[in-house]
């Protein structure tokens, strides 16, 4: 594709859980020849237990502890595409190595949509409660002003062909100046 070399760099996702981080992640690491990760699946690969299980056992500041490390060692790679966890944005910290390494790109959904996404998953630690619905508007109201601060990029995903999606996301790619890993 004409301009592909325009689209050097690091790009990680954000959103919320369901908004389609990982499956956009992986599309746009393909058609872009980047490598790759997920920061959840790299914190699995790293320990041997899943994420819900250490949320169980070692709670949420332990877990974040882990991811924090986890986006500072990714994000210094070259090439990379990193779906982050939803909560990442939570600490400063991440946010600015986000940013300071890469295009940001926030992937925004319908709250229906990732309640429909996410339901039936059971590795979904903050979700398997009574109201999973108003967990995730809370964690939108949350988190939303979070990922627009560091967004260079906000695309909707809410009903969108994750084919079609990448590929309005390359175009948008292709207009942005070039980010500088570390600028």
């Amino acid at each position: 594709m004409a301009g592909m070399e325009k689209l050097a760099g690091n790009y990680f996702l954000v959103g919320l859980m369901g908004a389609g981080k990982t499956t956009v992640g992986r599309a746009l690491a393909r058609r872009t020849g980047k490598t790759f990760y997920d920061s959840d699946q790299e914190i699995e690969a790293r320990t041997g237990v899943r994420v819900a299980t250490i949320f169980d056992i070692e709670g949420e500041l332990r877990f974040r502890n882990r991811e924090t490390c986890v986006i500072r060692d990714l994000a210094q790679q070259r090439d990379i595409v990193l779906a982050t966890g939803g909560g990442a944005v939570l600490r400063e910290e991440n946010r600015r190595v986000l940013a300071q390494y890469g295009t940001v790109i926030y992937l925004r959904a319908a709250i229906d949509d990732l309640l429909a996404r996410t339901q039936h998953d059971k590795n979904r630690p903050l979700l398997q409660i009574a109201d999973p619905r108003a967990k995730l508007q809370d964690l939108f109201d949350e988190r939303d002003p979070l990922y627009r601060e560091i967004a260079d990029i906000i695309v909707d995903t809410t009903q969108q062909n994750v084919n079609l999606l990448v590929n309005k996301l390359i175009d948008q790619l292709l207009d942005q100046p070039p980010q500088q890993e570390g600028s």
